[in-house]
């Protein structure tokens, strides 16, 4: 997946393993506000802990997209491009005006 999504090539930068408000998200784009998931088999059936993770995500103002590992692994085409039309998405949406733990601030 990252193969796929870094250098911008969905039309956002995404960074790898980043903490956000205690948790580590698969893959985020602080500019698109946008999480991307890979799940395996151990999310089928989500927990609190991880319904906790998810409304976090989205109090910060985070979209939230997941992807099975095996939807990765057999149209990864499909799965770029539903990223990409999701940051285009997100790109004409109004931004929130906080931002979370773990994101930097453009330097003035």
């Amino acid at each position: 997946m990252w193969r796929v999504i870094r250098d911008r090539q969905a039309g956002a930068k995404f960074r790898r393993q980043q903490p956000i408000e205690g948790y580590v998200v698969d893959f985020v784009s602080f500019e698109a506000r946008l999480v991307i998931e890979l799940d395996g088999g151990q999310h089928a059936d989500p927990d609190e802990h991880e319904k906790r993770r998810t409304r976090c995500l989205e109090a910060n103002g985070f979209t939230i997209l997941r992807f099975w590992n095996t939807e990765v692994f057999e149209n990864v085409e499909g799965v770029f491009d539903r990223i990409a039309a999701a940051v285009r998405d997100r790109a004409a949406a109004p931004s929130p005006s906080h931002k979370g733990r773990g994101e930097e601030e453009a330097m003035p």
